[in-house]
């Protein structure tokens, strides 16, 4: 197989006090360390208690973890010299987003302007994955089949359950944020590169926006790089569920290639379908089952990641990661964030403890451990 399925992660963290453990807006001294030790590699984001940092191009899961791992020790080591700690969690426990300022720049400032009051409520962090694609058009092809499989990635990737201080009842309320902006959800289907780019090109040629990265759906070609992004998944506290996911997505790229060789392809569902799923994996991250419609059965999450990773043992042999592959299981077995974070604040709550700054101390905790 020539495709070599390099990738990149991108992680948006959320940077806290560590004594209140309310959010705290990132001094400029700390973007500037950061910048200066991470080389183009760390970004503020939209709001200014947020930080954004991505990966080079690694060829390997192991390139990515030795190269995030960095990236997460240096923010944490700047952000302690101010007496902050970064999370990576895609809501925080008890914050109000009313209290939040977006960063001073001008593609914020067009943004804000843009999307109005919606905008103001974007106090979510998710986690990206690039699959190198060099190809355009297998791009297109590769996005109706991996569509498929964003509900479980989802799923498995759930951490945001609380939003100002209450529980909303799903395992990621970011998602119902983030779906109040426009271009949003599960793509498009596109026979063709040469019908994807005259479809977004409608919108760039009418000034509606300027370039695609103004495009926000779950999965989409990159703006900046050959690669498939995928934009679905919450982002994790633990460096290593991070890894895991993206060896998953990695390997999910990968088998659909195989299949194409062999004059073979995942069968494209309807969105509509697809979008129940990922309503599922929204509410229940992966407590409950998904729809398995081939067989037109709700099965339970276990099941359906033990066949998945049945399929995909060829690819993550080849890739190197079954040993990241198999440890999804564990992420299943024990809960995903939103269910651990559920029980830190269940146990504060019985304790009589303040329960939302529980859950964030245990964030901190989840995100230094593997450092």
């Amino acid at each position: 197989m020539q495709q070599e399925f390099t990738l990149g992660i991108e992680e948006e963290y959320l940077l806290v006090d560590r004594d209140s453990f309310d959010l705290a807006q990132a001094p400029e001294a700390l973007m500037s360390a950061c910048q200066a030790d991470l080389e183009g590699q760390v970004s503020p984001e939209f709001l200014q208690c947020q930080i954004e940092v991505g990966t080079r191009v690694c060829a390997t899961i192991a390139d990515a973890r030795e190269d995030l791992r960095r990236l997460r020790a240096c923010v944490s080591r700047h952000a302690a010299d101010h007496n902050l700690a970064p999370i990576a969690v895609s809501c925080h426990p008890f914050a109000d987003w009313k209290d939040q300022h977006h960063t001073a720049r001008a593609r914020y400032d067009s943004l804000r302007q843009a999307l109005g009051g919606v905008a103001r409520r974007m106090l979510i962090c998710g986690m990206h994955v690039h699959i190198g694609i060099e190809d355009q058009s297998l791009r297109t092809d590769l996005m109706p089949q991996l569509s498929y499989f964003l509900p479980h990635l989802l799923a498995l990737s759930t951490s945001s359950p609380f939003w100002q201080g209450d529980d909303t009842g799903l395992a990621s309320y970011r998602l119902t944020v983030f779906d109040n902006l426009p271009r949003t959800g599960l793509p498009p289907h596109f026979d063709s590169w040469a019908e994807y780019e005259r479809t977004t090109g409608t919108l760039i040629e009418l000034g509606v926006i300027e370039d695609t990265s103004k495009i926000w759906w779950d999965l989409r070609p990159s703006a900046k790089f050959p690669t498939l992004e995928t934009r679905i998944m919450d982002v994790s506290p633990r460096l290593e569920d991070t890894l895991a996911l993206a060896a998953l997505n990695q390997a999910i790229v990968r088998m659909l290639c195989r299949l194409r060789e062999r004059n073979l392809r995942w069968r494209a569902y309807d969105r509509f379908l697809i979008a129940e799923n990922r309503w599922r994996a929204q509410r229940y991250g992966a407590a409950e089952g998904l729809i398995d419609f081939g067989d037109r059965s709700i099965k339970p999450f276990a099941t359906l990641l033990d066949e998945l990773i049945g399929m995909l043992l060829e690819d993550a042999d080849a890739l190197g990661t079954t040993q990241e592959l198999a440890a999804l299981r564990g992420i299943v077995k024990d809960g995903t964030s939103a269910a651990r974070q559920r029980q830190v604040h269940a146990e504060a709550s019985a304790a009589g403890q303040p329960a939302g700054e529980a859950v964030v101390r245990h964030l901190i905790e989840e995100f230094h451990a593997d450092l």
